[in-house]
């Protein structure tokens, strides 16, 4: 319906919907609302302790307040080695990833069965979270910075692969036929008439990824895959707040200063 057809059937006050779309809009809402409160329900949250939630935390800074500076010696060794962790596993995952992508995508990938095995490989990687690859490799490894690569590329692997992927099937085809008319292999269209094109992609695919795994390197040492998560989770058992506080600056700074690197690089690239 055209706005003047709405407004002929309207003519006293003109509204964007018709009473019908309005009450179709307004059940929409209402549902929502009922999925929202009967998922709230349904996690039985003990809504007591919300009370005094604002005094706990004004609690728990006040113990984290001031930090315990001289730990800082005890973190730089463990930030290192999150930072290496972060940093070796995205270079793991660019060395899957990348031939991944090719069978994933369906103007490189020979035939359906190679493209349904690298999807499924995209989408085993991205259902699966870090923390869970951590507690696989911790158990195949040994607890350690291993086990901590490892899950960071296994998890890394579905996303550059997918946007990697999808560049790869948005590329200008008339430049691939023309070097396919030359008689060129399969491998030298991919060299020279494919992977130039989604270049740009590739690099800002894994700048942005090797930003996302300094974060959730962090946290890989509370099930043992390495990196200063191990000393974070047991300054929290012990209560040592001033240290904890400590280690969360540190990581703080370490992301701050990846994401300006990322930035930085991703600007450069495009």
């Amino acid at each position: 319906m055209t706005v003047q057809e709405h407004a002929q059937k309207y003519p006293e006050v003109w509204r964007r919907f018709s009473p019908k779309e309005t009450l179709i809009r307004y059940i929409w809402y209402l549902g929502i609302v009922l999925v929202a409160v009967w998922a709230l329900s349904d996690l039985d949250i003990t809504w007591f302790y919300f009370l005094d939630a604002h005094v706990q935390a004004a609690d728990l800074l006040e113990r984290m307040i001031p930090p315990y500076w001289p730990f800082f010696e005890d973190v730089a060794g463990p930030l290192i080695e999150t930072i290496n962790i972060a940093t070796l596993g995205t270079v793991v995952t660019v060395i899957i990833a990348l031939p991944i992508a090719i069978l994933s995508a369906r103007n490189t990938t020979p035939n359906a069965l190679t493209w349904f095995i690298g999807r499924l490989i995209l989408v085993t990687s991205r259902s699966v979270n870090t923390i869970v690859w951590a507690l696989i490799f911790v158990a195949i490894f040994g607890p350690g910075p291993m086990a901590g690569v490892w899950s960071i590329a296994a998890r890394s692997i579905g996303f550059v692969g997918k946007l990697i992927a999808e560049a790869i099937e948005e590329i200008d085809t008339g430049t691939v036929e023309a070097i396919e008319a030359t008689g060129a292999s399969r491998l030298q269209v991919l060299v020279v008439g494919v992977i130039p094109q989604v270049l740009p992609v590739i690099f800002g695919t894994i700048i942005y990824r090797w930003d996302i795994n300094i974060r959730e390197s962090t946290v890989l040492g509370f099930v043992g895959a390495g990196g200063i998560g191990i000393m974070l989770y047991s300054s929290i058992n012990q209560f040592a707040w001033h240290e904890v506080s400590v280690m969360l600056i540190a990581i703080f700074g370490v992301v701050l200063v990846s994401e300006f690197v990322s930035a930085t690089v991703r600007n450069r690239i495009t």
